[in-house]
């Protein structure tokens, strides 16, 4: 494989040979899902110091640089296994902290690095625990409040964490408490509870004690859409982000003395999705809408001359991910679709901007294709915000729709309770470069579009959330954008579900399927959810299936895929974290034994290091060269061959090597 090629097209197999699509240079898996030149760039408060992650020694590790000298990085970390996948400034400047688990379990730990001396400390030594940030502060810069589930799995206690010595001392005990909200004094003022009804019951903390009736509440309805925000820094106002009274979560403030609430910001089709606040005084400058795509609007006037600045600048969606304290310098991202993501430092006094780097430089000038926003009507009218990109070739015109149909994967989102949105998407890139057109349909259930849209995908696993995505499918065939046997379904988690209910409720839709970490059996899936997702478990059981009543275990029971395995009658990949606390491994092997009980293919590739979903390069890239040999033979595409990724990995494969080509061959060649 040439290393200094752009995109190479050798050694593809192709079955499409005729048609545009095989004009186009074919990119490389590595280059599109192994490790980006630098990622997850961030300024330190005091302005001194920039971050980012990058690889070492094939893994990602925290770098720091002088910001006026961004060549003399240094690695403060060295992690050798599991990638760093995130970072953050200790608000006093002096320390890099960031969280990592083992082998996916998702018990994560808090770590700092002395940017100075470079000593690293784990600031929470303690066996299956999972750490969160309760509270930082804009004043007080060497303390945070940190939850930890070091003495109950199922709730967090509340500590403050002196970041100079580690010392943890108890604040406040978390039992029955889903979440805390503190001031900027690292006060607590907040508890929030869960409550029979599926959402949560607000509690003041007054003098350390929470008060024993709650001052606001929500019931399911509004649980997914409404929730604390937020005391700017003088403690005098409260910010909402609320669906009460209203359809969409709106932006609202509340007067701490009086009560007295007034709305910022709303909109009719979308909820208030991010803001950005100032570091000093904690108000909220700006905030986004993100409906087909992400919309800002400032309410601080120099805050939108700064945004306009960016926007005539830049070319693409920019986000801004790190400010100073002082508010001078900002470190904003740009998404071009067409190109690799860029990360830039911004100097608002100079009005000047520095490319700081491109993630994934490789991909400049590679066949980098458009991302098209599309509303698709459900057949009851709900209207399902969705994204379609297409192979390159395809659609020379640029109208959305390719000259002739060409196969299609339907990709479907995880959560549920999660959204797709517009901007630069390995998958969809990879998987169009491949010759298929790829669909992402938010469908109900969704979150990000009001409550309606959720409540809409209440008790609609495996019925009305999966018509929506076979509503999709009629769309695409309609519009003559796939041929109607030409369609695979593939996702991850809730997606590995759809995944596994298309090929068996639907079991002739599609003509093959991908699920990664996907659910088969949703009784067992909720008997085995986390400890510290137990504050969620009613509005699991309101919006699933109640496995406590007889009519709830039928209905689990009846959305379940692994009951009517033996419907499947289309080709089936599976890939499996051995990890997974979320959806346990047992999910996967549960339905690859009833389809081998029954003797129908499946070929089912297991990683003993991974969680839920592959965070390692080498795990992600051996699964997707599997998956695109798999689809090739389905759809009729174009693979890479699938070569000694899975010799580089850690994969293995229990069963149905023999059904994705050139896999048994692969496993061989260990």
């Amino acid at each position: 494989m040439a290393s200094t090629s752009i995109a190479s097209s050798a050694g593809a197999q192709s079955s499409a040979s005729t048609t545009p699509t095989a004009q186009a240079p074919l990119i490389e898996r590595a280059k599109l899902f192994g490790n980006p030149s630098r990622a997850g760039g961030q300024i330190s408060p005091d302005g001194r110091w920039l971050s980012w992650l990058a690889p070492r020694d094939g893994v990602m590790n925290i770098y720091v640089a002088p910001i006026g000298s961004p060549n003399e990085a240094r690695a403060l970390t060295a992690s050798t296994e599991r990638p760093i996948r995130q970072h953050f400034w200790s608000p006093d400047s002096s320390r890099v902290m960031y969280v990592q688990d083992k082998g996916g379990d998702e018990n994560f730990l808090l770590y700092a690095i002395n940017v100075q001396t470079g000593e690293e400390t784990n600031l929470t030594p303690f066996e299956r625990t999972r750490v969160m940030v309760v509270g930082t502060s804009n004043t007080i810069k060497d303390r945070i409040l940190v939850g930890l589930n070091n003495r109950d799995p199922r709730w967090h206690d509340v500590h403050s964490l002196d970041l100079n010595t580690g010392r943890l001392t108890e604040v406040m005990r978390g039992d029955g408490y889903q979440g805390f909200l503190a001031d900027d004094s690292l006060t607590l003022r907040m508890a929030l509870k869960p409550n029979a009804a599926g959402g949560t019951d607000f509690h003041r903390i007054v003098n350390g004690q929470v008060e024993a009736e709650p001052f606001g509440r929500t019931t399911l309805e509004d649980a997914l859409t409404t929730s604390p925000a937020g005391f700017t820094t003088d403690g005098r106002t409260l910010y909402w982000l609320d669906s009460r009274g209203r359809n969409t979560g709106a932006l609202i403030a509340q007067d701490v003395a009086s009560g007295e609430t007034r709305v910022i910001a709303e909109s009719p089709k979308a909820d208030i999705g991010s803001v950005m606040v100032d570091p000093v005084t904690g108000e909220i400058e700006a905030y986004a809408v993100n409906y087909l795509r992400n919309e800002w609007t400032a309410i601080d006037p120099e805050i939108g001359r700064s945004l306009a600045y960016l926007k005539s600048n830049l070319n693409g969606d920019v986000v801004v991910t790190s400010r100073t304290d002082d508010d001078s310098k900002w470190i904003v991202a740009v998404d071009p679709v067409t190109a690799p993501p860029s990360t830039h430092l911004y100097d608002r006094r100079a009005n000047t901007l520095t490319q700081l780097y491109v993630s994934r430089p490789e991909l400049e000038g590679a066949p980098l294709v458009a991302m098209y926003p599309r509303e698709i009507q459900a057949r009851d009218g709900l209207t399902l915000p969705s994204y379609l990109t297409l192979p390159p070739g395809s659609d020379p015109d640029g109208d959305g729709r390719p000259n002739a149909p060409v196969p299609m994967v339907l990709l479907v989102h995880g959560g549920p309770w999660a959204r797709d949105g517009f901007g630069f998407n390995g998958y969809h890139q990879w998987l169009a470069n491949r010759g298929y057109a790829v669909l992402s349909v938010n469908y109900r259930g969704s979150t990000g579009f009001g409550k309606s849209f959720i409540s809409a995908g209440d008790l609609q696993w495996g019925r009305k959330m999966h018509d929506d995505l076979i509503d999709a499918v009629e769309w695409a065939v309609d519009q003559g954008i796939t041929p109607r046997d030409k369609v695979a379904i593939m996702g991850g988690s809730y997606g590995g579900y759809a995944t596994l209910a298309g090929l068996t409720f639907t079991p002739t839709t599609f003509a093959c399927g991908v699920d990664i970490v996907g659910p088969s059996n949703l009784q067992t899936l909720l008997s085995t959810i986390p400890p510290y997702w137990t504050a969620g478990i009613e509005q699991f059981h309101q919006r699933m299936g109640n496995p406590n009543t007889p009519e709830g275990v039928a209905m689990l029971r009846e959305r379940s895929p692994l009951y009517s395995a033996d419907k499947i009658v289309r080709p089936l990949l599976i890939g499996q974290g051995a990890n997974d606390p979320r959806v346990n491994q047992a999910e996967s092997d549960q339905i690859v034994a009833a389809m081998r009980e029954r003797n129908i293919p499946v070929t089912y590739v297991l990683f003993p290091d991974e969680g839920h979903g592959f965070a390692r390069p080498t795990n992600n890239i051996a699964f997707n060269a599997v998956t695109e040999s798999f689809l090739d033979r389905c759809l009729g595409g174009r693979s890479e061959p699938i070569g000694d990724t899975v010799r580089q990995s850690t994969a293995q494969v229990p069963h149905g090597a023999e059904y994705a080509p050139g896999l048994a061959d692969a496993i061989r060649s260990r």
